[in-house]
């Protein structure tokens, strides 16, 4: 990443101005996703996210994809009790059993919904109307905690087995997933990912 400091205006300063953070800010953070394997990997840690800050699942990230088998639908389906119990004395991820029951029960929700509705992109898009939202945020305080998109995509999910999918959770996913460009609009990335869809 080429790190050209204050010579360009970000979302994130402060604490959140740590390479890592930047990374994420500078390549991932909004660019649309549409492939089903990867929407569902950021679904899931985003899930584990709840009540912590996106910083710290950044940073465990890298052992979550190395014991959660690079968050595989098929294999995280399997997933005995005794995997269970390993996985939840890992100190390189988020303990917590609730979140970690609800990644493998999330897996079946996942293959469920593909066997019986098709692809999962498609159907989480449908939520912005296939294409991603453009915002024109100019502060920090602007970005809403939930929006009624998020509320729907909530509900439909929960109606089809998912769990740590609140509306929340999925307003983050949303923004993580470039379906809707929370860039401000001081930030360079709000122009940049604008053009990349075609929208102005």
């Amino acid at each position: 990443m080429q790190n050209s400091g204050a010579m360009k205006r970000r979302c994130w300063t402060g604490d959140d101005a740590e390479p890592l953070m930047l990374a994420y800010h500078d390549e991932e953070w909004g660019v649309p996703l549409h492939g089903d394997r990867e929407l569902f990997a950021k679904l899931v840690l985003d899930g584990f996210q709840a009540g912590l800050s996106w910083r710290v699942i950044l940073n465990k990230r890298a052992r979550f994809l190395e014991v959660f088998d690079g968050f595989d639908p098929e294999r995280m389906a399997r997933y005995d009790r005794k995997k269970i119990r390993q996985l939840l004395k890992d100190p390189g991820i988020v303990r917590n059993r609730q979140k970690v029951a609800a990644a493998v029960s999330n897996a079946r929700a996942f293959l469920q919904f593909s066997e019986r509705d098709g692809p999962f992109g498609r159907f989480l898009w449908t939520f912005v109307g296939g294409v991603p939202k453009q915002n024109r945020r100019r502060s920090l305080r602007e970005l809403p905690a939930r929006t009624r998109e998020s509320d729907a995509m909530s509900e439909a999910l929960v109606e089809r087995g998912f769990r740590f999918v609140g509306p929340t959770i999925c307003y983050a996913f949303m923004q993580a997933v470039g379906m809707v460009n929370d860039h401000l609009i001081t930030c360079f990335r709000h122009r940049e990912l604008q053009d990349k869809t075609g929208h102005r």
